[in-house]
């Protein structure tokens, strides 16, 4: 049944792609490209690397924090060189998640328990997507927009029904954590329980958990930033604070296990965000393109990280001149 769910993935984007083709006419999402201004679609790529700096950083430091806990040892400047080569892999790679997975087990095998390492990647993951489920549902519930679930428009499902999809993605998101925790443990072998009571007393710790939040919600929000900054260079005639709550919906549902390095469920509900929200479903699609293209570009530190690794494991190092390790 291994290759009935490798091909659910790519089969399952097509189909989406073929049911954005029929719903959203080609020449309307041609329109909407040329509604991009070059002038600030580069600077959006400037400022999206930017934002990525400071995201990763976070992201690298919740890591370090989890991994620690674990009893692991794990520095922060490795942690963002692996974070930024996880993030390139994440979205050239098919799976989407084949970056975190190599981070997984790299670190795990340099630390002499790769079940140890897999299981602090993916409880890491796990506690930056809770963070971004709430935010996600707090933004609905709280900034006014079209997907305010007591805001009465008249402007399709979501003005009646934003709440539930907030917890829809929720509920969708927690099901795939859970399933990759399983595949993970179940591929590197089973965690001690030892590690899991380590793991719960450092989350909970009064010196570790507000720090995990903290960072988690930095980083959401340079992801939500960059979806900001996508909109603007495609033109989104609206308020930032309005669009808020859309760049949440289609961030969950880009977390949702069945995409291709994130594309695929993302266009989808961009495209409907925005069409329902009046602001065409045309240029949701062309926001969600865009905003992918300065993830991208914003993870080609990652490439940089690859080939120095490929380089440095090329020079003969101090086993291969006979000198022993420090």
């Amino acid at each position: 049944m291994g290759w009935v769910r490798w091909w659910m993935r790519p089969l399952g984007v097509l189909a989406l792609v073929g049911v954005l083709a029929w719903r959203v006419e080609p020449a309307a999402v041609t329109h909407a490209w040329h509604q991009v201004d070059p002038a600030t679609f580069g600077l959006a790529l400037a400022a999206a690397v930017a934002v990525a700096v400071v995201s990763t950083v976070c992201v690298a430091w919740r890591w370090v924090l989890v991994a620690r806990g674990l009893g692991l040892a794990l520095t922060l400047p490795d942690a963002v060189a692996a974070s930024y080569r996880a993030q390139f892999l994440n979205v050239t790679l098919p799976a989407g998640v084949a970056g975190d997975v190599h981070r997984a087990v790299t670190h795990g095998r340099s630390a002499g328990d790769v079940a140890r390492g897999a299981y602090a990647v993916v409880c890491e993951r796990a506690a930056g997507q809770a963070v971004q489920v709430a935010l996600a549902l707090a933004a609905l519930a709280t900034v006014p927009s079209p997907l305010h679930w007591t805001s009465g428009l008249s402007v399709g499902p979501p003005g009646r029904v934003g709440w539930g999809v907030g917890v829809a993605g929720a509920v969708v998101v927690g099901l795939g954590m859970r399933a990759r925790l399983r595949r993970r443990s179940s591929g590197v072998g089973a965690v001690p329980g030892g590690a899991r009571s380590g793991l719960r007393r450092a989350l909970l710790s009064p010196r570790v958990w507000p720090a995990v939040v903290v960072l988690s919600v930095v980083a959401v929000a340079g992801h939500v930033g960059t979806f900001l900054l996508a909109a603007r260079a495609a033109g989104v005639a609206a308020v930032p604070l309005q669009l808020v709550p859309l760049a949440f919906v289609v961030l969950l549902a880009a977390a949702v296990p069945v995409n291709l390095a994130g594309w695929g469920p993302r266009e989808g509900a961009a495209a409907w965000v925005f069409g329902a929200s009046g602001l065409g479903a045309d240029r949701g699609v062309v926001v969600a393109a865009v905003y992918g293209a300065l993830v991208v570009v914003a993870s080609l530190p990652g490439a940089a990280v690859i080939l120095h690794s490929r380089r440095r494991n090329r020079v003969p190092g101090p086993a291969c001149t006979g000198r022993a390790h420090a």
